[in-house]
């Protein structure tokens, strides 16, 4: 989906319409008042306080019309500077422009606003120079949005919309807006009975339903599977620590704010962990090693606990409580380039097994003009960055370059995944660490009795299991392979009367081969439990009558076919087996 906000050209056109927008409401609702309307990745919105006035869908479809005459009416737009005195007087009956207005400085910050026909918006612009420029657009949603963003500031309505060059253009986008909510993977987590959340628990706070575990631990025993055979030893560590714990580290001086407040008990202070190097820090610390032990490779499937912005929160892609594939690797500096080529060796057969194919590599580095995000030790930082570069440079890997992404300790490698839906995001990293090593006094004895700093390498293949649950719902629009799906198999016998007790054979071999089936036993027609099976998108249906009674057969159809299939039993749960142990993922 294009970025609009990226565009020039359709930056400036979103922007414009956002103004139509404003306009349009002031003819319908005199008493509006504006906070602010930019230009984002999916088009415009613009922040407005209609006093007692809610909107409805129907109101969406008002506001859009008369848009469409106050952009037919062909009004020039133009700009005007104006002093901050003039600005006061002019937009002295908004309270929310005055707001914006107070804050500019008084000399050096020019005020502009932009006209058009009967309306006048505060704005630094540019602006298309006429409203017939703006033919083709559509209002796609509405939403309540605090004024500033301030749970404790008045309740503003929030209005959504985009603005194309083309009508073609304009219903290509609409019709990728309609793909998106297909394949949403909150729409599609509650038709198939995966995860739930109820704000009574509490936002961003998911529960994983019986199918959605199933999911989660097939992904779990996946990818742990992998690391036991690279030599990653597992460990299970609390979801709490001392707030000293990650004074230690330096994530309280530095990701406090993202952390859940401190609890007070029995005089000691502690958070939910939002990562769990401090705790793998001190695995490590708990002896002293040799340098013949590196690479110490500490794998962990752990509960972390973030305080993301309630706007913020989505599904189970996005949320306060998540699951990482995290590890942490301590190796000597002569062991980075190897250990780090494996750690993008693992990423990449991951990505292949589940044919993820469109991602970009980038080298997240710290912003040298950021005191307060970053440790202060330039020496560190340029080893560290130096380092990271030569390797991926040495591996030849294709990334670019990103200002200010760095974690507060070290630079990474960050895989940024472009998901079927929505904008890119990290899926996998691997940083490199010299400063918390340094920070709790680690240790090696090296080959001449020495005692030495390791450097860690911080890891995330599958990045949270949640976050990777919800990228593969999307891609598969919830059509998951036979090895992921929580019910692999759906078995219907024709006619109870007559076919229940060789479902019930099947069953049973199904089970004993540790394959998830459900037997539909209920008294309802063949064609509609057939029905019920393509919508929870089970991979595979048996359809069991006289036939494959007499004959030992087992007849299957697979999920969005119409072709039925007749095998042997044993050839089946053979076929069954096999496709199983490929773990293999087809795109939707």
């Amino acid at each position: 989906m294009i970025n609009i906000k990226e565009n020039e050209k359709l930056s400036i056109l979103n922007h414009s319409c956002a103004h139509l927008l404003a306009q349009a409401v002031k003819h319908l609702y005199p008493e509006a008042k504006f906070w602010v309307g930019p230009v984002i990745e999916e088009g415009f919105y613009y922040d407005i306080d209609l006093g007692d006035k809610t909107l409805t869908n129907e109101d969406l479809v008002k506001i859009e019309k008369e848009m469409k005459k106050c952009a037919k009416a062909d009004k020039r737009i133009y700009r005007e500077e104006i002093s901050k005195k003039e600005a006061l007087e002019k937009f002295k009956d908004d309270p929310y422009k005055i707001d914006l207005i107070s804050r500019m400085d008084d000399k050096n910050t020019v005020i502009s606003c932009y006209t058009q026909g009967d309306f006048t918006d505060l704005c630094r612009g540019p602006h298309v120079d006429s409203t017939k420029k703006m033919k083709y657009f559509k209002l796609i949603k509405f939403s309540g949005a605090y004024f500033k963003g301030d749970s404790k500031n008045k309740m503003l309505q929030r209005i959504y919309g985009v603005c194309f060059e083309t009508e073609e253009d304009l219903n290509n986008y609409l019709n990728e807006i309609e793909e998106a909510k297909m394949r949403d993977h909150r729409k599609i987590g509650k038709e198939l009975e995966l995860f739930m959340s109820d704000d009574l628990i509490g936002r961003g706070l998911p529960m994983f339903l019986p199918k959605g575990y199933i999911v989660w631990q097939q992904l779990e025993d996946y990818i742990k599977a992998k690391e036991r055979k690279l030599g990653y030893l597992h460990v299970m560590t609390p979801c709490v620590g001392t707030v000293d714990l990650y004074k230690t580290s330096g994530h309280w001086d530095h990701y406090k704010e993202n952390m859940f407040p401190a609890m007070e008990i029995d005089g000691e202070a502690f958070v939910l962990r939002p990562m769990n190097c401090p705790h793998h820090m001190m695995i490590y610390a708990n002896k002293l090693h040799s340098y013949k032990e590196l690479p110490i490779r500490i794998g962990e499937i752990a509960h972390d606990f973030r305080y993301e912005a309630s706007g913020a929160v989505k599904g189970i892609e996005r949320a306060r409580h998540f699951c990482q594939n995290d590890a942490h690797i301590f190796v000597t500096p002569e062991q980075i380039k190897d250990e780090f080529k494996n750690v993008v060796d693992l990423i990449f057969d991951v990505y292949k097994d589940f044919n993820i194919t469109d991602y970009r590599c980038v080298l997240s580095l710290r912003d040298p003009a950021d005191k307060e995000k970053y440790h202060p030790d330039d020496a560190m930082w340029d080893k560290a960055e130096n380092e990271l570069r030569a390797v991926l440079d040495e591996l030849g890997i294709e990334y670019t370059e990103e200002i200010g992404e760095a974690a507060f300790y070290g630079p990474k490698l960050d895989v940024n995944v472009k998901p079927a839906v929505g904008n890119e995001y990290t899926l996998s990293t691997c940083q490199l660490d010299f400063c918390l090593p340094a920070k709790f006094d680690l240790k090696y004895v090296d080959a001449n009795g020495e005692k030495k700093t390791p450097v860690v390498l911080h890891r995330a293949i599958l990045g949270s299991l949640d976050r990777f649950m919800a990228y593969i719902i999307e891609e598969t629009k919830g059509n998951l392979p036979l090895w992921l799906a929580p019910v692999q198999i759906e078995i219907i016998p024709v006619n109870n009367a007559f076919h229940l007790d060789y479902a019930k054979e099947v069953e049973e071999l199904l089970e004993q081969n540790n394959i998830r089936s459900h037997l539909d036993d209920r008294e309802e027609k063949l064609s509609y439990k057939m029905r019920e099976a393509q919508t929870k998108k089970i991979p595979i249906t048996l359809i069991l009558g006289d036939k494959e009674k007499q004959e030992n057969l087992i007849s299957y159809r697979r999920h969005g076919s119409e072709k039925t299939y007749s095998t042997g039993k044993d050839e089946f749960v053979k076929l069954l087996v096999n496709e199983i142990n490929e773990k293999r993922i087809k795109k939707d």
